[in-house]
């Protein structure tokens, strides 16, 4: 059964800003505090903001979360987040990587469940696959695919390193 009509159509392009954060980090810190975990079995963290591909304004902080890495070994371990992507409350989520190199991550939030699934298909694009199980069981389920963008500066770094094969 499909629920068209719960959310309005979210198809388009968005801007996702990403920056690497120590395992120092305050914020990291912070949330390790929030959720109870020793600041010291961390391996860092990242900050997230996104927004509409066509706005012309800074990325709105409303629309930020701050993500920690908590590695239990090489392929599992847990995220905590300062807010979640389907309930803007403090999660903890638990990750692994199968052996086909896909990402898994599950959360579950005061009334919802969602798993996310994420692959690489080249260095710079990768597919998320996202299924939420709301309050009643209604499933929702979201694909984005995605592709890195570079600065100018990055890319004429690259021209420079590799320029055009002759005709």
């Amino acid at each position: 059964m499909h629920h068209f009509d719960l959310v309005a159509d979210q198809s388009g392009e968005s801007l996702l800003y990403v920056d690497v954060l120590s395992a120092g980090d305050d914020r990291c810190r912070l949330i390790c505090a929030q959720q109870d975990i020793d600041p010291n079995l961390i391996a860092g963290g990242a900050s997230f903001m996104w927004q509409p591909h066509d706005q012309d304004q800074p990325p709105n902080p409303d629309q930020a979360a701050i993500l920690v890495d908590v590695p239990q070994d090489s392929s599992h371990g847990r995220l905590l987040r300062n807010q979640g992507y389907v309930e803007k409350i403090p999660v903890v989520s638990r990750y692994w990587f199968g052996e086909d190199g896909i990402l898994t991550i599950e959360t579950e939030y005061e009334t919802n469940q969602g798993q996310e699934r994420c692959w690489f298909l080249s260095e710079d694009f990768r597919v998320r696959a996202i299924t939420v199980r709301m309050l009643g069981g209604v499933y929702m389920m979201t694909y984005c695919s995605e592709r890195r963008m570079l600065s100018e500066t990055k890319l004429r770094e690259m021209s420079l390193r590799h320029p055009p094969l002759a005709d």
